[in-house]
């Protein structure tokens, strides 16, 4: 019925992982790049569940699932860090 619409979704997710990793380099601070990296992780789960479904392989729901579980340790990580100093004292 709607077989177009998958295909669809996966390549407006595609582009937006593409937009995502161009602020990644772009990014001016580490916040910024942090940010645009859990974009590029939930975007990365999102295109792995539809083309779970589009394709009829469940296991991209456990690869979906483990990209998940990585993306919460990493944000913990990324808040735990200390912060630096504007100005480096010698």
């Amino acid at each position: 019925m709607m077989a177009w619409l998958l295909p669809l979704v996966a390549l407006v997710l595609l582009l937006n992982l593409t937009l995502g990793m161009l602020r990644v380099y772009q990014g001016p601070t580490a916040a910024d790049r942090m940010l645009a990296a859990l974009l590029f992780g939930s975007t990365t789960v999102a295109v792995l569940l539809v083309f779970g479904e589009w394709m009829a392989v469940p296991a991209l729901r456990d690869v979906a699932l483990l990209f998940v579980m990585l993306a919460a340790i990493i944000s913990v990580a990324f808040v735990g860090l200390p912060e630096a100093d504007e100005e480096e004292t010698p």
